[in-house]
């Protein structure tokens, strides 16, 4: 199937083409408009048809006339549709290695995505172009592994065949954890082989098999095990492999998002795929950041080149918003993958070795004696121990002082230092219980304190958290959540309370059933409300249960679940399902995702980068470190430290852990 958004103009006549764009560069100005309309509609093929009429019927050379009428990105972009693609690649990379500096994110792009014949086509075409080698110019412009890498992928060797071994897929897995995760120092030799060399269909076995044995993914290890350029190069070539669409749409986002756009980026894509899988790439790109890549060429750009840019992309997927057979194919292999790797969960804060209780309390003492406050004392040891071994300090403190350390920290401490370290005095249950109670308690309620707390918490923390709450205020937290809240997010709130969402594994006969249930928006039921629907089913199934329906749900309707909620519900109500949904496909990455939001843009939220931080610290907080650098392509620790100050940053930074 053919999945490019620009096909062969029916009804094609070189020759009259020519005339047309003669024409509209004659005389004094040129129309623009003409031109454009006329050079998207073609394919390349006629289009270079139309630059040997041109050059027949007028003697002129139609590129270097198109270069003379028209200037800046809109010329670059209308130029580079009339080369053939192996000379606009190789346009590129002569550009790219010309004159002082190399344009290695260039380099990496194309030689990344290329297939074997591409490849081969772009070094022919180099050579035929600038009567030089390819391979020697890029060796005379890099350096190191991502030098030899580079020439690797230059030869166009990578194995074709779909017939795959699972001995060396099992091999190749072992081989790549040896030679980096397992090993002083890495071997870039093995992966540069292996990366360099296998199948796409076999790498990704190997990936998924990666993951199996090391519980992380491929790309995860490439971070810590390799650097600079050939670090880059290699998670290009990781995402090339396993989605040459989506690492396109990245490619594509990334050069949009924030301030000014990266034209030549977005020139070099737009054209190189509007022939190949542009359809692909939107789809990926609708799924993936909830907006059409037309829309945002649309917001992004102005005037010709914009116009230009459009056609190439073709519809808007915003408009039609409905299929995404290709991106759902997509989470459903990362779902299969993520049920099957044994990923543990860590905390970043472990037990204190050497602990005493009332050493630590004499500590805590002596830091808020007399004038002045020694907070750095305070955050070193109520940061570096676990707690329970809390609690054991503030017996200790009270039976060695007979006073209340929390009362004597709340009186010592101020502003969001305060917060964090009485946050962790507390146990998990009753500083749950805390910010549930804070949520609902006088005018206004906040519903995303709610959601988070109520959709993520297992059976027994929801257990721990109803008693807690009865203790500190007498009151039941059901009672309490009903008497806020109204409607359906208040009965999956009052649900959620009850801890008690089934444990056992998935079962497939009810897992295809369920997922019918959330499927079928058209069912003559009407007794059974879409959202009640939902509830019954998200509220009250097993993790393991859910993603199985959730991979069912894709097999029926071709879209994720989270389109469907986003698409039908609306509020808090579309907020809790889909908090629940995330917190069951991947519970690190929510967080992640919610620690990011807190700290992007203008003003930190710190309520909930102190609750997070406070409450993941000794579940999960390794995990969600990891999806955040894989999420965001920056550390969770690098962004707490340019967004915090003082000792709040101190205290939060040692809750962190590592620097990824």
């Amino acid at each position: 199937v053919y999945r490019g958004s620009v096909k062969d103009f029916p009804g094609f006549n070189a020759s009259q083409d020519a005339e047309a764009l003669y024409n509209a560069m004659k005389g004094f100005g040129s129309d623009k408009e003409a031109i454009l309309d006329l050079i998207t509609s073609r394919s390349n093929k006629q289009r270079v048809e139309i630059c040997q009429a041109y050059k027949s019927l007028y003697g002129k050379d139609l590129i270097a006339d198109l270069k003379y009428e028209l200037t800046g990105k809109f010329e670059r972009l209308i130029v580079s549709l009339m080369r053939p693609p192996a000379y606009s690649d190789a346009k590129e990379i002569k550009d790219a290695i010309a004159g002082i500096g190399t344009d290695e994110k260039c380099l990496i792009e194309i030689l990344a995505s290329r297939t074997n014949q591409e490849i081969h086509d772009l070094v022919a075409a180099y050579k035929d172009a600038y009567q030089r080698d390819l391979e020697a110019d890029i060796v005379g412009d890099t350096s190191g592994h991502f030098k030899k890498m580079l020439v690797v992928l230059l030869q166009g060797t990578r194995e074709e065949d779909d017939v795959v071994s699972e001995d060396l897929v099992e091999q190749d897995a072992k081989d790549l954890l040896e030679a980096g995760e397992l090993k002083w120092g890495t071997d870039e030799a093995q992966f540069i082989y292996i990366l360099g060399q296998r199948s796409k269909q076999h790498l990704r076995l190997v990936f998924d098999e990666y993951l199996k044995i090391s519980g992380k993914p491929i790309e995860r290890s490439i971070r810590g095990e390799l650097s600079g350029d050939f670090e880059k190069l290699m998670l290009a070539v990781v995402k090339c492999i396993r989605s040459t669409a989506e690492y396109f749409a990245e490619r594509l986002y990334k050069a949009m998002k924030g301030l000014g756009t990266r034209d030549n980026t977005l020139i070099r894509i737009m054209v190189s795929r509007s022939e190949i899988d542009m359809l692909d790439i939107r789809e990926v790109f609708r799924t993936k950041y909830e907006k059409s890549l037309y829309n945002m060429i649309k917001e992004d750009t102005s005037g010709e080149y914009k116009k230009a840019l459009l056609k190439l992309c073709g519809g808007d997927d915003d408009a039609a918003g409905e299929f995404f057979p290709e991106a759902a194919q997509v989470a459903y292999r990362m779902w299969e993958l993520s049920a099957v790797a044994k990923v543990e969960l860590q905390g970043t804060v472990q037990p204190a070795g050497s602990f005493s209780d009332d050493g630590d309390a004499q500590v805590l003492r002596k830091a808020m004696k007399g004038l002045g406050t020694d907070e750095g004392a305070i955050i070193d040891v109520v940061t570096q121990r676990s707690n329970a071994q809390r609690q054991q300090i503030l017996k200790a403190y009270k039976a060695h002082y007979g006073r209340d350390l929390m009362a004597d920290l709340k009186s010592e401490l101020s502003g969001s230092l305060a917060k964090l370290i009485l946050g962790l005095m507390l146990t998990p249950a009753q500083y749950d219980a805390k910010q549930l109670r804070k949520a609902v308690e006088g005018a206004g309620t906040d519903e995303s304190v709610l959601i988070e707390i109520m959709a993520t918490r297992n059976n027994q923390e929801i257990a721990a958290i109803n008693t807690a709450y009865q203790e500190a205020y007498h009151k039941c937290l059901e009672d309490d959540l009903s008497s806020d809240t109204s409607g359906h997010f208040k009965r999956i709130l009052v649900s959620l309370a009850l801890g008690n969402r089934d444990e056992g594994p998935e079962n497939l006969t009810q897992a295809h059933e369920d997922a019918k249930k959330l499927a079928d928006v058209s069912s003559n039921d009407s007794s059974d409300s879409l959202e009640t629907r939902f509830l019954s089913i998200l509220c009250t199934r097993s993790y393991p249960h859910l993603r199985r329906v959730f991979q069912e749900f894709i097999k029926m309707t071709n879209h994720d679940v989270e389109h469907a909620i986003r698409k039908r519900m609306s509020g808090d109500v579309r907020d809790a399902f889909l908090a629940i949904v995330r917190s069951v496909k991947n519970k690190p990455a929510f967080f992640a995702d919610k620690l990011y939001k807190s700290m992007k843009g203008a003003g930190t939220d710190e309520r909930t980068l102190t609750r997070i931080m406070i409450s993941r610290s000794e579940i999960d907080l390794l995990n969600i470190r990891g999806e955040f650098i894989d999420l965001f392509d920056k550390s969770l620790h690098h962004m707490i430290e340019k967004d915090t100050s003082g000792d709040y940053r101190k205290a939060l930074l040692a809750l962190c852990g590592g620097e990824d």
